[in-house]
């Protein structure tokens, strides 16, 4: 199994517009981050996570020509508003996507996107849309999604709730305030942990900060952890050198074999 982080920044992305931090000038291209979206190399093909606004871009710089599903961890606009670039991998012919969605937010992103998921809604002449068919899911109840097993894991997320997954020996949380202990005994044994984390210090309302993703990752016992949702905040640099070992911060276009 292959991962690949296609998008590691915050709602802002790095660098944020009008900032002369040292993230938002860095001439190291892993401290450029846009929004949240990975690539998960599955059996039966590529499962994306999240349609970010930048996707297509990221497609193109992480060389992604196929993707065989989608899995929306939630509705916020900086994880759901790329999802028009998925229209090129159903122009071509093949069938509707199948893209995975929380049961709580099955109604509000077929409304929020009814040209996609009305089917009574046609593109005009000569143009087309995304066609994509969404499949409504509850945490802990496994899928199979491209010849693997999905189980999702529900995660508080400020006032919403957000859905990781575990497919094998992989733990994939992103926008995350804690892991309860149903999420720890779900993510028990994997080998490779995704989380979300800000910066260093004062807490957030919704998402961990990174000593609170260590500790977590702690909780979990994983081999190797991985941080996303990464802000300005924090350069790469910075990162290599203050994780403790077997804690990492992903970048944008960083693959890893699982």
């Amino acid at each position: 199994m292959r991962l690949t982080f296609l998008g590691t920044g915050t709602s802002f992305g790095v660098p944020v517009v009008g900032c002369d931090c040292a993230a938002c000038t860095s001439e190291d291209p892993r401290d450029h981050r846009t929004r949240h979206a990975a690539a998960i190399d599955l059996a039966g093909g590529c499962l994306l996570v999240d349609t970010p606004p930048e996707l297509r871009l990221q497609l193109l710089h992480s060389k992604i020509d196929s993707v065989g599903a989608v899995w929306f961890t939630h509705i916020h606009a900086d994880h759901v508003h790329g999802i028009d670039d998925l229209r090129v991998f159903t122009v071509r012919g093949r069938a509707a996507l199948k893209a995975y969605v929380a049961s709580e937010y099955h109604e509000p992103l077929s409304r929020y996107f009814r040209y996609i998921f009305d089917d009574s809604v046609a593109p005009a002449a000569g143009s087309s849309k995304p066609r994509a068919e969404l499949i409504p899911f509850d945490a802990g109840e496994a899928l199979t999604i491209l010849d693997e097993t999905v189980v999702p894991v529900v995660v508080p997320h400020a006032q919403v709730r957000a859905y990781g997954l575990r497919v094998g020996r992989l733990g994939y949380v992103t926008d995350a305030k804690t892991l309860p202990d149903a999420a720890i005994e779900a993510f028990r044994g994997v080998e490779v942990l995704v989380l979300n984390a800000l910066w260093f210090g004062k807490a957030h309302s919704a998402h961990f900060t990174i000593e609170e993703a260590v500790e977590a990752s702690r909780r979990v016992g994983a081999k190797r952890t991985y941080l996303t949702h990464l802000t300005h905040r924090v350069t790469q640099r910075e990162l290599d050198r203050l994780l403790p070992s077997g804690v990492h911060a992903a970048y944008d276009g960083l693959s890893i074999e699982i």
